[in-house]
């Protein structure tokens, strides 16, 4: 059985895909990127990040530079980012199996912990953060390592193609959920291990695991 769950926080834990738009598009606006509309919204869920940043004309070396103001903009309207539903659930029942629980996550540790203050979210002891798009694998064997994790006893949960390639490069299991921010076709193609449509299906495979 899985003892240890990890999660991904953007998009997977948290709702906050109007405050991402949000907050890129304040950045967009003073660099003459283009601007996330409703009209290129699915197309760009479909897009690999490299994809992305061109068509949004944002260089790619410039990503760990927006890095710092995304996430201070991030915080300020941090108070709009909500729990999906189902997850406190899942957070129980996976308690009540007695399977630990963390975040791995290319947000901040701080937004991260005052997000789970405000919604009471107890259960969650391990935060691990880089504010990076890249190298989570590296994130991911870090923490199996601290923690002398094999790889057979974790399930990773993320909602993004770059959390199942990382996963892949580290050898564990993980679990797309289509709630997030790419595409179903997008996650079947990277060859998820498991696509999940609710919370409770996650806790579904930690018992049949």
């Amino acid at each position: 059985m899985f003892n240890y769950v990890i999660f991904d926080f953007d998009g997977t834990l948290a709702d906050s895909y109007e405050v991402f738009i949000s907050v890129y598009n304040q950045i967009a606006a003073k660099k003459a990127y283009r601007q996330i509309e409703s009209g290129n919204l699915q197309y760009l869920r479909s897009l690999t990040i490299p994809e992305r940043c061109k068509y949004l004309n944002v260089p790619m070396y410039r990503i760990p530079l927006i890095a710092s103001e995304f996430l201070s903009l991030y915080k300020t309207e941090l108070q709009q980012v909500k729990l999906f539903d189902g997850i406190k659930e899942l957070l129980a029942g996976l308690n009540d199996l007695g399977c630990q629980t963390a975040i791995i996550s290319s947000n901040a540790e701080q937004n991260i912990t005052r997000f789970l203050l405000s919604n009471n979210v107890e259960s969650i002891s391990k935060i691990y953060c880089k504010a990076s798009l890249f190298g989570k694998d590296r994130l991911i064997a870090k923490f199996l390592k601290k923690y002398d994790l094999g790889a057979n006893q974790v399930l990773y949960v993320g909602d993004e193609t770059r959390d199942i390639i990382a996963c892949q490069k580290v050898g564990i299991k993980i679990a797309w959920v289509e709630w997030g921010y790419d595409t179903k076709e997008t996650a079947a193609a990277a060859r998820s291990d498991y696509l999940v449509a609710s919370p409770g299906e996650i806790l579904n495979i930690v018992k049949a695991s």
